[in-house]
């Protein structure tokens, strides 16, 4: 019986699980008793990795100061869904072929959201490039329809909470605005869209007996020469599904301690 060991290497960190390969219990270690997940569960824990994707995702293709912009409609504007996208779009290719001219690659992860009011605007990661004019006003200039509103982005917890924003599931207010709207049009309000040369990333995998697992979970791990272990970043615990032992951290340069809140993992 084995576990796996994915690592993910980020530029200043690295993120490491640890989680048993098989759904049964391992040979060597007394596993506690399962339990079977409710529905409301499994949601939620679809959730939380939905957000740990997309913090990774963004570790992997964005970096501090790049953009967080909201581009909004005039107040009390009103179009239909396909509108929207299709300004979007036109959008996307004037700031591309801006970029381009430059000599940089446009990289954008958005999603469109309904207020409470039921107007929709839209929210964009973009990564901010160097020279004149500046990307905030390259942006705005591009952005046809109204106002662009601009926040600089910091890794803060690994860009945890911006990663939480970009997924999140709408509230009991803004669920009553999307019940005006079609199932599809519904999927589209909580759908995100990224740009095709994003970086996907992949761990690296390795596979460990289960003694090995014990030592870690006994003695806890080593950090990597020049990496400092993150300690708000441990968890450690048993899956209440599968009954196994887990293990996830994070480390970062030891030239970046200090630099606002560690990833939690």
């Amino acid at each position: 019986m084995a576990y796996i060991h994915d690592t993910w290497i980020f530029s200043g960190s690295i993120e490491h699980e640890y989680k048993y390969k098989g759904k049964y219990g391992a040979k060597g270690e007394k596993r506690q008793q399962r339990k079977r997940a409710t529905p409301e569960q499994i949601s939620r824990q679809n959730q939380r990795n939905r957000e740990k994707n997309m913090r990774r995702l963004i570790k992997a293709n964005f970096r501090e100061e790049d953009l967080w912009v909201t581009l909004k409609y005039p107040k009390g504007t009103r179009k239909p869904l396909d509108e929207v996208k299709g300004d979007v779009r036109s959008f996307l290719s004037r700031l591309r072929y801006a970029y381009r001219k430059r000599g940089e690659d446009l990289r954008f992860i958005y999603r469109m959201e309904i207020g409470t009011r039921g107007g929709i605007h839209i929210h964009l990661l973009v990564n901010r490039i160097r020279g004149e004019p500046s990307t905030d006003v390259l942006v705005q200039r591009k952005w046809e329809q109204g106002r662009a509103h601009f926040e600089s982005v910091y890794d803060r917890g690994g860009y945890h909470d911006l990663a939480c924003y970009i997924v999140k599931l709408p509230d009991e207010k803004v669920e009553r605005q999307m019940s005006l709207f079609h199932e599809e049009e519904r999927r589209e309000l909580i759908r995100y869209s990224c740009s095709r040369n994003l970086i996907r990333p992949q761990p690296a995998r390795k596979e460990y007996a289960h003694w090995t697992m014990r030592r870690l979970l006994q003695d806890g791990p080593d950090p990597t020469p020049g990496y400092y272990i993150d300690k708000d970043s441990v968890i450690c615990g048993v899956n209440q599904y599968t009954g196994m032992s887990y293990l996830q951290y994070t480390e970062y340069l030891l030239k970046q301690r200090g630099r606002g809140q560690p990833d939690d993992g």
